[in-house]
């Protein structure tokens, strides 16, 4: 596991980008963390790393939202309305972790047992005892 430390969300901005410049096609990367905590600063910071300039949207109600002007495309996703693995399979999930994109997933722990086994999982967490910015970003 690595561990990153943000001090603020232009921090957590940069990370999201730098772990993008090395995604490949296929990749699929899990973002853990509560409300709040800078999973969709984090998504767009990893857009601009996919060489992606459309604005970057929380895709809450959408549940995925496309992306495909970049070096690869981006298939961001929101599991927090989610009720079972089945709703994801039924949108076609397998078809978006087997296509040619990368797929980011909020809330991924909520279907954590349809997802592929070498799934990029990514824990976003506060620490307030450092200060009101800083998030720790666990990779693993």
């Amino acid at each position: 596991m690595k561990v990153i430390e943000s001090f603020k969300e232009k921090d957590t901005y940069s990370i999201g980008k730098s772990i993008a410049e090395s995604a490949k096609s296929g990749d699929v990367y899990c973002l853990k963390g509560d409300l709040g905590v800078g999973k969709t600063v984090f998504t767009k910071g990893f857009a601009e790393g996919l060489g992606i300039k459309e604005e970057v949207t929380s895709p809450t109600f959408t549940i995925v939202n496309e992306y495909t002007e970049g070096r690869i495309a981006l298939y961001h996703f929101d599991c927090y309305r989610i009720s079972s693995s089945d709703e994801m399979i039924e949108i076609g999930l397998d078809e978006y972790i087997s296509g040619s994109g990368v797929c980011l997933m909020e809330w991924a722990e909520n279907i954590e047992d349809i997802l592929p086994e070498d799934a990029i999982w990514i824990t976003i967490e506060k620490d307030y005892s450092k200060s009101d910015d800083y998030r720790r970003i666990s990779i693993k």
